[in-house]
């Protein structure tokens, strides 16, 4: 790959703004980025703290999934241990409480499933 600016040289990265092959004369280092030197510095800066705010916001995502999968998990198994508790007292009634349950016992587990894309 050779550098936009200067096609007689070969290019030592990519700008993360506008993705153009750059030379040592034409990069500049930015967060760890590269940067066309005296056009992109102040963008690709902006990206980096995007990206960083991204990160946090998918690590609040993932916490408020797994606490939501630890309250279903525990309303579910209260639900279940009630069904079976009172079977004998409400018969049908019971296995209703226990099918509720099981539904809370699944959203706990959906919860769980779906956290782990926010790492």
């Amino acid at each position: 790959m050779v550098c936009y600016f200067h096609p007689a040289r070969q290019a030592v990265g990519i700008c993360k703004y506008c993705q153009r092959g750059l030379c040592n004369e034409c990069a500049v280092l930015v967060d760890d980025s590269l940067a066309c030197k005296g056009r992109h510095e102040y963008n690709v800066t902006e990206l980096n703290m995007v990206e960083g705010r991204a990160t946090q916001q998918a690590k609040r995502v993932n916490s408020g999934y797994i606490r939501n999968a630890i309250f279903y998990f525990l309303v579910g198994a209260l639900f279940i241990g009630f069904g079976i508790f009172q079977y004998r007292f409400l018969g049908l009634q019971a296995v209703f409480f226990m099918l509720i349950g099981l539904f809370l016992l699944y959203a706990s587990l959906a919860n769980l499933l779906e956290s782990k894309k926010y790492k």
